[in-house]
């Protein structure tokens, strides 16, 4: 990895946590749509990465979003997760001619079919370990089920609206 690519991850940690913790924490639709808009920092992390080195820097966004949120471990636990399954299934969804080096896994760069591809089964699988955390013991399934749904699609046009904004389009570094 080169300093520009480790520079703009450093720096691209720091942002969405303290967006994340400063500016959309209290961002909740009718108290069923959340905005976890960290998970795309995740998602968007260059398709080099390792499966452990991922997970140890899921752990760490997870557990300061924990931090912020006072959620005992419930965002460390669903990001830790997602990103485990991360590089499978990047793995079980490349294209014909494979991808390209050092290419930014964005909606720009990769297109908006394989974009949601790619991130809709990862944000689902955070946001019902997430919300299964959440209602544990109290039977609320369908409140679960209305909060994953509504929280996806959430976060899913936030992070096109962020990508399209905040991102450029690159095919290599």
């Amino acid at each position: 990895m080169n300093s520009k690519i480790l520079f703009s991850s450093i720096s691209g940690f720091f942002a969405y946590l303290l967006v994340q913790a400063f500016l959309l924490k209290n961002l909740v639709i009718f108290d069923t749509a959340f905005c976890f808009l960290y998970v795309l920092y995740i998602l968007l992390l260059p398709l080099e990465i390792k499966t452990i080195p991922l997970m140890i820097i899921a752990f760490v966004m997870g557990l300061s979003i924990d931090i912020f949120y006072d959620s005992l471990g419930m965002h460390t636990a669903s990001l830790v997760a997602m990103a485990f399954l991360r590089n499978t299934w990047i793995g079980m969804i490349v294209p014909t001619g494979g991808y390209d080096e050092n290419v930014q896994l964005s909606v720009l760069n990769m297109g908006l079919g394989w974009f949601f591809t790619y991130s809709l089964p990862l944000i689902f699988l955070h946001h019902l370990i997430f919300f299964y955390i959440d209602v544990l013991g109290t039977g609320l399934y369908l409140i679960m089920v209305n909060r994953i749904w509504s929280s996806l699609v959430f976060v899913m046009i936030l992070g096109l609206m962020v990508q399209v904004l905040f991102y450029k389009r690159r095919r290599g570094i």
